[in-house]
């Protein structure tokens, strides 16, 4: 089996969506599947693994400058034409995607489209409202433009199928359960954390500090909670703004982290928060469960489908400042508590594993190259 991928966003840039494809493309070779990548052309990336990249050229994105977009060109087409794929998975076509749909068509090939960019909220979030029907409208026809669609929670799939997609599958997410794990847990990262006050609770976020994260509501929780710390890991456009914001707090910014620091970060703090106004699934939610941390984050994306309430965490609506000051309350008032919600949640974690994730979707491209077969012998 031959796999084409399409995605907007790719390395050196690392986020969710850059995530799954990474994971996707290490499982398709685990499993044997040849595959090659289309994505913007970031960086000096043309090669990950055994995939190889074709790069698109682009122009910056004026709300998204991390981002670089263009259609692909008339070379893109060769290239995929020589590689003859037996089908096309494409990461939330946009325009990258939308042109690799024509080229699928034009070469005959089953094609497979996955929801990880819920642009209309992101409208509403910018104040382009008005552009909601008209993303809503591109959303159903370039969806439906593909032979099958996978959301990645339930939420997602009946927003999908009420604005009408037709055939829309689920596709979870998982978690790398070894590599976020309490046994990384790290005194001197708990002091870095803490700031010197590694007896304090430790409030950890983790992810792009950007608007739409809504990252300032969390001093709440400092002002309104005694005894907490909160601890920044990531990196975006907000940093400035956040560190003027959080000035005088106990607060502290840790920069962008990967590997196992980042991993010792989630494991040796007390609480994760998620307090994101957009996200899609919300990966770092499973990823600080996994590591043994109960979690208070919005109800936005596939996190109701991973956080049970008053079991492994809670969730509030976007923007409900005091519930969200209530559940961080409710989980460090008593050790035990803590220490049995943490446990709870990487009991849960540990059912979430990748490769079974990632085998389904190589089902569903066996089906599909099964029945653009049987659909061109008939």
């Amino acid at each position: 089996m031959r796999v084409a991928l399409f995605t907007e966003t790719f390395l050196p840039k690392v986020d969710g969506i850059v995530t799954v494809v990474c994971l996707l493309l290490d499982h398709l070779a685990q499993r044997g599947v040849e595959s090659v990548i289309v994505a913007p052309r970031l960086g000096e990336v043309n090669q990950y693994a055994t995939t190889r990249v074709i790069g698109v050229p682009g122009v910056t994105l004026p709300l998204y400058p991390e981002l670089r977009v263009g259609p692909p060109t008339r070379s893109t087409y060769n290239e995929l034409k020589a590689f003859n794929p037996d089908v096309a998975h494409f990461i939330h076509p946009v325009l990258i995607g939308t042109t690799g749909l024509l080229m699928a068509k034009r070469l005959g090939i089953p094609t497979l489209a996955s929801f990880h960019l819920d642009l209309a909220r992101m409208a509403q979030h910018f104040r382009l409202g008005m552009f909601e029907p008209l993303v809503n409208t591109f959303t159903r026809v370039v969806f439906n433009a593909a032979d099958f669609t996978l959301a990645p929670s339930r939420m997602v799939q009946r927003e999908m199928m009420q604005l009408g997609v037709r055939e829309v599958g689920l596709w979870g997410r998982g978690v790398d359960a070894e590599k976020f794990n309490p046994a990384y847990t790290n005194s001197d990262m708990r002091h870095a954390l803490s700031d010197g006050h590694p007896e304090d609770r430790i409030l950890l976020y983790v992810g792009r500090l950007s608007a739409e994260k809504k990252i300032e509501s969390l001093r709440a929780i400092l002002e309104q909670v005694p005894g907490t710390r909160l601890a920044l890991v990531g990196d975006g456009p907000a940093r400035e703004s956040l560190r003027e914001h959080f000035a005088g707090t106990n607060t502290r910014f840790m920069g962008y982290m990967t590997g196992e620091t980042l991993s010792q970060a989630y494991a040796s703090a007390d609480v994760f928060v998620f307090p994101s106004a957009l996200e899609t699934f919300g990966l770092v939610v499973t990823e600080a469960m996994a590591a043994g941390l109960p979690v208070v984050a919005s109800r936005v994306g596939g996190i109701p489908d991973v956080v049970d309430e008053g079991r492994t965490g809670y969730t509030f609506n976007v923007g409900d400042v005091p519930a969200m000051v209530d559940g961080v309350r409710q989980i460090v008032s008593s050790t035990e508590r803590l220490r049995q919600m943490g446990y709870d949640a990487r009991r849960f974690a540990e059912t979430q594993t990748w490769p079974a994730l990632m085998d389904e979707v190589i089902d569903h491209y066996a089906r599909l190259i099964d029945r653009h077969r049987l659909h061109h012998v008939a």
